[in-house]
């Protein structure tokens, strides 16, 4: 639960994550100036701001993000400079034909990027993603952490 109440919107963010490398937009959640709601930049920029979802397991870090009506090759995984996760990709607008005439466009276009500091339990070397179904799964798996061995010793005496 967060600690300042969002006035503008639900946003699931958390300042204090040191792991999240967004950056807070002050008028990401105000009307556009022009008046117009239906602007295509207000369009581009809810595809653009792509949620995606992080869970950490006993086993992995894994990410999920609803890419719905892209293809594998529309999107990009890439590591940057050995922990940074990058998630890119983008949806072209459908081409305007002389003789079309729009009733309503509200489905999003535009480029999106999403970056992840990984934790340093992440073994870059082994991610995986796949896409099923418009959902963008990438998998991290984790350094397995050795307990430390305990020995006891008998007391004599």
């Amino acid at each position: 639960m967060s600690i300042i109440p969002s006035f503008f919107g639900s946003r699931r963010s958390n300042a204090f994550d040191p792991f999240s490398l967004d950056v807070w937009d002050p008028f990401q959640d105000f009307p556009l100036i022009s008046g117009n709601s239906s602007d295509l930049g207000k369009e581009t920029a809810a595809f653009a701001n792509t949620r995606i979802d992080w869970k950490e397991t006993p086993e992995a870090h894994v990410f999920k993000a609803d890419l719905p009506g892209l293809k594998k090759e529309e999107v990009k995984v890439e590591v940057e400079e050995g922990k940074v996760l990058q998630i890119s990709g983008e949806r072209k607008t459908d081409k305007e034909e002389k003789n079309d005439k729009w009733h309503r466009m509200e489905r999003s276009s535009g480029k999106f990027v999403r970056r992840f500091r990984l934790p340093e339990n992440a073994k870059v070397d082994e991610v995986k993603a796949g896409m099923e179904n418009g959902v963008l799964t990438v998998t991290v798996p984790k350094v397995e952490i050795k307990k430390p061995e305990v020995k006891s010793i008998d007391i004599s005496g």
